[in-house]
């Protein structure tokens, strides 16, 4: 990979982490996410495109660790059955919204 290829990969990880850090809910973030995922997923781009967006700016935009920091208090209070049931529908409704984000982009293309 070329240095000029990684550094948009990690102007696109900067650029991702800060607006992440302008929307304060963990939720909106991961179904925005899912959303465009769905969307980049179907489109026809180059190898170095899908890098950048799907590796570089949806990575940090919608990082793991954001899931986590959301679940992590209900498993410290031991509230399983809460967890179980957040833990399944925040999957599901990203899920669903990424398939949402593919449908609209076939559609439109």
């Amino acid at each position: 990979m070329k240095i000029k290829n990684i550094f948009y990969i990690l102007l696109a990880c900067y650029l991702a982490t800060f607006l992440r850090l302008s929307i304060e809910n963990n939720l909106i973030i991961s179904i925005i996410g899912s959303f465009f995922v769905g969307i980049i997923v179907n489109q026809k781009l180059t190898i170095t495109s899908e890098k950048i967006l799907l590796s570089g700016f949806f990575s940090c935009f919608t990082s793991f660790s954001g899931f986590l920091y959301f679940l992590y208090p209900i498993v410290n209070q031991g509230d399983w059955i809460k967890f179980i049931i957040f833990f399944n529908l925040i999957i599901l409704i990203n899920i669903f919204t990424m398939y949402f984000g593919f449908w609209i982009s076939r559609k439109i293309n």
